[in-house]
């Protein structure tokens, strides 16, 4: 072996290493066609969601602002040490003579415990109001979650849809290959003319495009659905079908109230409201006293006094006679508030009932559309035969089995999509009512 040979394959050995390292240092995507479930898929896209984990942050924030507001109904204890260095001795004359007051320099120190007593429900108003908006976080984290879960739904039927128009596309053009297989025996055999032939081999052509324009779009379902799981686009799964939940006999009306009921975005505003209203009784609290106790220890290290610690007790009152109209200002900015919340309410309810008869109205005529297609792929499975049959016979003409294949595959298209369009129906469906999609999916 020469040297350039020797060399060239070091540097091939030296690269098959690197390429070995730096690929083990990489995350493992998805192997080829793993299993992917519609549960499991939520569970992930759930957990892993930035607009799921930024609620999650600000329902941390809501619970430090509850704490904060509680801290008003506890004690306060201060503690102060100071010393004190003076250049005279401080002190006083009687009777023409100095007597010292205190030492040159001394030290002090006092500890002291207030507690509130009564205050016409201020405090307690103010925490109570943080404790619903820290409810309203919680609420908004669960209504992103389902809205999350939702969007995947959707997705992961899109993918599943995608896969069966790959198939009906694929099983189209068997079918006209085979018609173009018979259409070339017979034209050996003379029984057909070429303009049979060339009308196969075009048929043949538009069926091969509409499977790669299916394929294409079962690649984009796939890069939608690795978008949402943060994972690499060209990542290749696997949709499992999933069994569909048991569902409930429900109308239109007793949806729109159970929508109306459940949904978290009318438990939102429904907090807010209540928080709104305790913080107006928090904020006319303002104009009356609050009363208070306090229990102090002070100590002054003086040999000239007789008792260098004093312990004391007091209550006290303290009420704010004027503050520049802000409390006034104060509730009137709150029940502003609470007027757009009610306004907001009423649109939220049209919204949602809107979209409850939206969903509804969509699952009906997907199972109406379901029965009508199902019988109509064995009527059309039935032509396909007899005119293919007519044809070989020499009774029927190319134009009749081409036809025949059109409706077959226009009918397991109308099929599935049907399937899909109903599927994703309810789950919207049990979005709009107010359901855990993570709970029906599991």
């Amino acid at each position: 072996m020469n040297t350039c040979s020797l060399f060239s394959y070091d540097r091939r050995f030296f690269i098959s290493v690197f390429v070995l390292v730096i690929s083990s240092c990489l995350p493992t995507p998805f192997a080829y066609g793993e299993r992917l479930t519609l549960g499991d898929g939520i569970k992930a896209v759930t957990q892993d969601s930035r607009i799921v984990k930024i609620n999650e942050q600000e329902e941390a924030v809501a619970r430090s602002d509850s704490l904060v507001a509680r801290s008003g109904l506890l004690p306060k204890a201060d503690g102060i040490y100071t010393a004190n260095y003076k250049d005279q001795q401080p002190g006083a004359i009687f009777n023409n003579q100095s007597v010292p007051m205190a030492e040159k320099s001394y030290y002090q120190y006092s500890l002291s415990i207030q507690q509130l007593l009564f205050d016409f429900g201020g405090v307690s108003s103010h925490y109570g109001a943080s404790r619903r908006m820290e409810e309203t976080k919680r609420l908004n984290t669960k209504v992103t979650k389902n809205a999350v879960a939702l969007g995947f739904a959707l997705a992961y039927y899109g993918l599943l849809e995608s896969e069966k128009m790959v198939n009906v596309a694929a099983k189209e053009k068997t079918r006209v290959e085979e018609h173009l297989t018979n259409a070339k025996s017979l034209f050996e055999e003379g029984v057909i003319t070429r303009n049979d032939l060339l009308q196969a081999e075009v048929r043949l052509s538009d069926a091969k495009q509409r499977l790669i324009t299916a394929q294409n779009l079962r690649r984009v379902s796939h890069s939608r659905l690795n978008t949402m799981l943060a994972r690499p686009l060209s990542t290749v799964i696997d949709p499992e079908e999933p069994q569909m939940p048991f569902r409930e006999e429900i109308g239109l009306d007793e949806a729109q109230g159970r929508a109306e009921k459940d949904r978290g975005e009318v438990k939102i505003v429904d907090t807010t409201l209540e928080a709104v209203r305790l913080e107006e009784s928090a904020k006319k609290s303002e104009y009356y006293p609050r009363f208070f106790m306090e229990g102090r220890y002070d100590f002054m290290k003086n040999k000239y006094q007789v008792h260098e610690g004093v312990y004391s007790i007091m209550v006290g009152m303290n009420i704010n006679f004027f503050s520049g109209g802000s409390t006034r200002a104060g509730l009137s900015k709150l029940g502003a508030q609470k007027e757009r919340l009610l306004v907001e309410k009423r649109k939220l309810l049209d919204d949602i009932r809107l979209e409850v008869e939206q969903y509804y109205l969509g699952m009906i005529d997907g199972a109406e559309k379901i029965k009508v297609t199902k019988s109509a792929i064995a009527q059309a499975e039935d032509n396909l035969k007899i005119n293919k049959a007519k044809y070989v016979e020499g009774a029927g003409t190319a134009t009749d089995v081409t036809d025949a294949i059109t409706l077959l595959t226009v009918a397991e298209t109308n099929y599935f999509r049907a399937v899909y369009e109903y599927n994703r129906a309810y789950a919207g469906l049990m979005y709009a009512v107010g359901k855990d999609l993570g709970e029906i999916y599991r």
